[in-house]
């Protein structure tokens, strides 16, 4: 019976640990932004696609896309 009491106080403290983990995440703005992420994979970041635009503008240009769309 001890050990299970034990387990209880154990699973409490892992339960409580991982709350205030995901406290700290979206408190430190981990969860903002939920677009980019998702697009960010679709272009090169080493600039070696010949010419192509920069991570940023191109990624801002999608952005700007995304958001004008849903208008």
């Amino acid at each position: 019976m001890k050990i299970i009491f034990l387990l209880i106080i154990v699973s409490l403290i892992v339960a409580l640990g991982f709350l205030g983990a995901f406290l700290w995440a979206v408190r430190s703005g981990q969860y903002d932004d939920d677009y980019s992420p998702a697009v960010r994979i679709l272009f090169d970041e080493d600039g070696k696609a010949g010419g192509a635009p920069s991570h940023d503008t191109t990624l801002q240009q999608t952005e700007n896309n995304h958001n004008t769309s849903k208008s």
